[in-house]
This record gives C-alpha cells, structure tokens and sequence, in this order.
C-alpha cells in the first residue's frame, strides 16, 4: 500500500498538472452548462435526466483524451520499461492510473453538481433520479476509464490509443443497435453488452444489481487485461 501510494501521488501530479485535464474539465463543464441553460429556461422544468444523459455522452467524448497517454507516452519517452523494472507490481501501477485519471473525472462531476443546487433554489427536483443518475455515472466513467487505460497499453501513439478507446465506447454504447441483426443466441449477448442499456435504467431510478454488476465486472476485466499486457512486456 506504501507503494501504490507513492504511485497514485505521481499520478495525480501528472493529471492535474498537465494542460490537457484542465482543458478537458472546462469543455466538460462548459458544454453542460450551455446545455443545462437552454434545457432550463426552454422547459421551465426541474429535471436532470437529459444532463446525465449529456454528462454520459461526454464521457465517453473526452474521456479518451485523459487516458491516451497513460501508457502510450511512457512507452513513446521509454520510461515504461524502467517503471517496469522497480520493485513493484504491475497492479499497482494500473491501479495508481486508474485511480488518477478517475479521480480527475469525479472532480468534473463534482463540479456539474452546481446544476443540482440551482434546481434545488428554483425548483423541486426528484432527488431518487438524481442520486442513481450520479450512481449510474460513476460506475460508466470507471468502465470507460479502464477501456482507456487497456487501450492506452496496446500501443506507443497517443492519437491510436484515443481512437481505440473512442471506438470501443461507441461499439458498446450501440450494441443493442445491432443485437436485433444477429441470430439467437449471439443477439442475446450482444444485447447485454450495451453500454446504453445497461446506464439508461439507473439514470431514470431503477437500480438493478445486474447493472451494476455489468460496469463492474467491466472495470475489473479492463484493468486485468490491462494489467496482464503490461506483465508480457
């Protein structure tokens, strides 16, 4: 733990220090809260759940561009390698990635939560939508970072690993586009990889255990295949 530590407070250093998280956090910020005035003022209605919906899509928008250079950079400065060759696991050094790059995502939830108080003084907003939304949004943003990271580990460029990352978000997120093309059983199981079908019923209130475990079990995977591509190496 000493260890992971010293990792996760290298991390965050190189996340919140770097330009491109600050650049990030105000598109983030910026296209929500042009999104949450005109939803506002247009229906005079105290609702969240087209912001989440929106938090969720930028999400998967920017995301990629906090992860792509996780590893990529590192391999790209040779840097990789010595970071590989210190006493310490290669767990720990996803995990202190991981927790860095979601930790500066958190951060710009926490800063859309301004949206919440205004509807708080203005209106009488749903607080049961609201609180498995953030919940809903929590769990997405972990499993988009993990795809981030194992993405980010398959290669040296920043531009490919962004691009993989984007590519992989977009092909969940519209699985159950496609399910209804496959035959049976594949479409079953195409079906319960959509990211969107899986957000959509937490986002609206209704908490299911599979769901979660759905972005669970996501994260976990992202970041053992991440953790095994860095074992090979």
């Amino acid at each position: 733990m000493r260890m992971l530590g010293v990792l996760l407070r290298k991390e965050l250093l190189a996340t919140f220090g770097s330009p491109i998280g600050y650049t990030v956090a105000a598109v983030f910020l910026l296209v929500l809260g042009y999104t949450f005035s005109l939803t506002l003022f247009a229906t005079k209605v105290a609702n969240l759940i087209y912001i989440l919906h929106q938090m969720y899509v930028l999400t998967i928008l920017l995301v990629p561009a906090l992860t792509m250079r996780a590893f990529a950079e590192e391999r790209r400065n040779d840097t990789l390698e010595l970071l590989l060759t210190a006493p310490v696991g290669e767990i720990w050094i996803v995990v202190a990635k991981f927790l860095a790059v979601y930790g500066l995502v958190l951060a710009m939830y926490c800063g859309a939560f301004v949206y919440v108080g205004v509807l708080e003084t203005y209106g009488t907003p749903d607080w049961g939508p609201i609180g498995s939304g953030y919940l809903a949004l929590i769990c997405h943003a972990a499993l988009i970072v993990a795809i981030g990271l194992l993405m980010s580990s398959l290669t040296e460029n920043q531009v490919v690993a962004a691009a993989l990352t984007l590519g992989a978000s977009l092909m969940l997120w519209f699985a159950d586009s496609v399910a209804y093309l496959l035959p049976a059983p594949v479409d079953s199981v195409v079906l319960n990889l959509s990211l969107i079908g899986h957000f959509r019923p937490m986002v609206t209130g209704s908490v299911f255990v599979s769901d979660i475990g759905y972005f669970v079990s996501g994260t976990l995977l992202a970041l053992f295949l991440t953790t095994r591509r860095l074992a090979e190496r």
